[in-house]
């Protein structure tokens, strides 16, 4: 198989296709949500999805975690063809995700929370969890261990113990996105991590997917309507409109495409 890696400006590795979605479409009655899209995303990049209300993007983001099944089109993670399958056994695969509207537990802890995101990771029989013994010991502790860690990286060890439904909004969106790291996910969904965030939120939340990407060497697929940081933050962007795919590049292609300027930038940025 031919090595098409390649080396970012800022020293990071971009692997070969991970993701490949081949001309999906998605229905709903009669309406096409998704017309006839293909796009790939590599290993270790970061890859935007961007586009005005409406476009598909959140559908196309629930068609890769497999919320939804397209009518047409073929998806394509690791080299193989992937059947129908559940959101749980798509998240088994190694695929974790946050969503545009915060979903978390408000009366468990944010320890609780994130140890959630352990799940699929759970292996140990109920006998065995129930008396914690054996394996179920050894993976509880080496969960624990994992969910530490990412707390740690995401610095909310000070609210680690405190009910979700008494934490500001851009903390929420934090403890939501060390849930989806817990999992140890190979390719990292987010859908608008930045919605509703302040200014110095955004560049905490931007520092910390950067980091995601160059220590854990996730690849991440996302949704943002914050141009400037679609812009600071991907190596390649995939456009959508009314279901269409209308552009597919580099930032720096991407907002100087005349049709992706018209539908949705409205002015090109040098």
């Amino acid at each position: 198989m031919k090595d098409d890696s390649y080396v970012t400006s800022d020293g990071r590795t971009i692997g070969g296709v991970l993701m490949d979605l081949r001309r999906i479409t998605l229905r709903f009655g009669g309406v096409e949500a998704i017309k006839d899209i293909s796009f790939d995303i590599r290993e270790g990049e970061i890859r935007a999805i961007i586009g005005p209300n409406g476009a598909g993007k959140s559908s196309m983001l629930n068609v890769i975690s497999g919320f939804y099944v397209p009518q047409e089109g073929e998806v394509w993670f690791r080299g193989a063809r992937r059947p129908p399958m559940k959101p749980f056994q798509v998240a088994r695969q190694g695929i974790a995700r946050t969503f545009q509207n915060i979903a978390l537990f408000e009366g468990m802890t944010v320890l609780d929370n994130v140890m959630t995101g352990r799940l699929t990771q759970m292996k140990a029989s109920m006998l065995s969890e129930a008396i914690w013994w054996g394996k179920a010991q050894r993976e509880e502790l080496a969960n624990r261990e994992r969910v530490e860690r990412v707390i740690d990286f995401l610095e909310i060890q000070h609210i680690r113990k405190t009910p979700v439904g008494r934490l500001p909004y851009g903390l929420k969106k934090r403890v939501e996105l060390a849930r989806a790291l817990a999992a140890q996910p190979r390719l990292l969904l987010l859908d608008e991590p930045m919605a509703g965030m302040n200014v110095e939120e955004k560049e905490d939340m931007s520092r910390f997917i950067l980091d995601v990407n160059d220590e854990f060497g996730t690849t991440i697929a996302l949704i943002e309507h914050d141009m400037g940081v679609v812009m600071d933050l991907s190596d390649r962007v995939v456009v959508m409109d009314y279901g269409r795919k209308i552009g597919d590049g580099t930032p720096h292609e991407v907002r100087n495409n005349q049709e992706v300027i018209d539908a949705y930038l409205g002015v090109a940025h040098d």
